[in-house]
């Protein structure tokens, strides 16, 4: 990562110093940041896992991208995989997020790890619990569930939404204090730049080619898709 690159993170990641600040003084709006009535009260594959939940944040955004343009940027999240489409410098050791799609993170099994730091262990990475290719896809961890969801809306859009539900853990308040000061601060501002990093990538060219790319094939995902590799810039 050149010197530069590491300059501008840094700028990014001071600048948004403010949301993490206040985050918990507009707690209730951000729980539900960009959802609807009937989006927050749904039911959401993987609810059950989390029964009785300390944190639930039900968020959502349209991209006017239609869903198999959506769901490969989702299923390559994850630390030193694309990263996360936010604050590089805070959660993915600097490097930037990727802005193509990368084939080797296409294929999604279940049991499949999205590591969130560089030591992959039950507290430290999601497990892929279920998916449905293209129109949810389920992570799971002790106390924690973070599904996707892509709804396909008129015109080629999509309404993507996401849910995180937590349980804090009491009887080891170490860890759960640190869970708890990483969702109640930090969880809405990386949230917002993931759904909007999202969108930007999905948006930028619906047929899935830059202005300059020659035609390809393209990648071959589950269920039938051809996606023509982009790269946003």
């Amino acid at each position: 990562m050149s010197g530069r690159a590491i300059g501008t993170s840094f700028l990014d990641a001071v600048g948004a110093i403010p949301l993490f600040l206040t985050a918990p003084l507009y707690r209730r709006w951000h729980l539900r940041w960009g959802a609807t009535d009937e989006e927050v009260h749904a039911r959401m594959p993987g609810d059950e896992i989390v029964a009785a939940a300390s944190f639930t944040a039900t968020r959502a955004i349209t991209i006017n991208a239609p869903p198999e343009q959506v769901w490969p940027w989702i299923v390559q999240i994850g630390y030193r995989r694309a990263g996360f489409y936010t604050y590089d410098l805070l959660d993915n050791a600097g490097y930037p997020s990727a802005n193509r799609i990368l084939p080797q993170y296409q294929h999604v099994q279940v049991g499949d790890w999205m590591p969130m730091a560089k030591t992959v262990t039950e507290t430290t990475a999601f497990k892929v619990t279920s998916f449905e290719t293209g129109r949810w896809l389920l992570w799971q961890k002790p106390d924690s569930s973070w599904v996707w969801k892509l709804i396909p809306r008129d015109g080629g859009r999509t309404r993507l939404i996401s849910r995180l539900r937590q349980r804090y853990r009491w009887q080891t308040p170490g860890p759960t204090l640190l869970t708890v000061f990483l969702l109640e601060f930090g969880d809405f501002p990386m949230m917002r730049r993931v759904l909007t990093g999202i969108k930007a990538r999905a948006e930028h060219k619906k047929d899935g080619r830059s202005p300059d790319m020659p035609t390809n094939p393209g990648l071959k995902l589950a269920g039938g898709w051809t996606y023509h590799p982009v790269t946003v810039t």
